[in-house]
């Protein structure tokens, strides 16, 4: 065949097009490799007033540090409110690629606000599922035989170029309670959000929107006791930025 095509006048360059013409045009230069250039990203997703009792600060970011393959990721969430820090939860992971679309994260999260401090291996996976659903899903193992799981989600929906409708769903499941943390075992709480954001730039954005928290099993009962609401409804305003 080879004999056949030289004859008729087709050289190497034309009949390797010919046979091999999809790889080449998926990787006319070679196959991919990794970049390892050093790069730096960080967004705070929320950094937002909340409107309850007595009003709350609250924030919720991330930021990694590395190369295609290798990354150092930060992340920390909590709630300011009457001078003391609640929710706090702070996550220092490694972070390498396992798919396209999902990154595997393993490191350690440690809970620091106004309770009592705890420490925690963690483990899981996050990225952009099918219909671009951003998710994230950690599994963590603390002191005493303490498991806990967390589960975060959301989509961006874009109304117009600018104007844009962000979803969200977190909860939290843990193995056993916690008296101190006022966390008790099973379904701990759920969180849903709907927030509006208007992108003045991609990487600054004022937003507003209303979040739905609800408490459940024994930690619905430590907020009875503690005289708090466990099922509320909070309106929140704010700006999302990333760098």
């Amino acid at each position: 065949m080879i004999c056949a095509l030289a004859a008729a006048g087709v050289g190497a360059p034309a009949w390797a097009q010919m046979h091999g013409g999809a790889a080449s045009e998926a990787a006319p230069h070679g196959p991919p490799v990794d970049d390892q250039h050093v790069w730096f990203h960080a967004i705070l997703e929320q950094f937002e007033y909340r409107a309850h009792d007595e009003g709350a600060l609250s924030w919720d970011g991330q930021a990694w540090l590395g190369t295609d393959s290798n990354r150092l990721w930060l992340k920390t969430e909590g709630e300011l409110q009457g001078g003391s820090v609640e929710g706090g939860k702070h996550e220092l992971l490694y972070d390498r690629p396992i798919s396209t679309y999902f990154d595997l994260q393993a490191g350690f999260r440690f809970d620091a606000d106004s309770k009592p401090g705890r420490g925690w291996a963690a483990i899981g996976v996050q990225g952009l599922a099918p219909y671009f659903f951003e998710v994230s899903a950690t599994a963590y193992a603390g002191e005493k035989g303490r498991l806990a799981a967390n589960f975060e989600g959301s989509f961006d929906l874009l109304l117009t170029q600018r104007l844009i409708l962000q979803p969200t769903l977190e909860f939290n499941l843990y193995s056993k309670r916690d008296a101190a943390r006022r966390t008790g075992s099973g379904l701990a709480d759920v969180e849903t959000g709907l927030r509006l954001r208007y992108e003045i730039s991609r990487k600054f954005a004022p937003y507003a929107g209303l979040s739905y928290q609800r408490s459940y099993g024994q930690t619905r009962r430590y907020d009875l006791a503690d005289g708090e609401d466990p099922e509320t409804f909070v309106f929140a305003a704010g700006v999302r930025s990333w760098f």
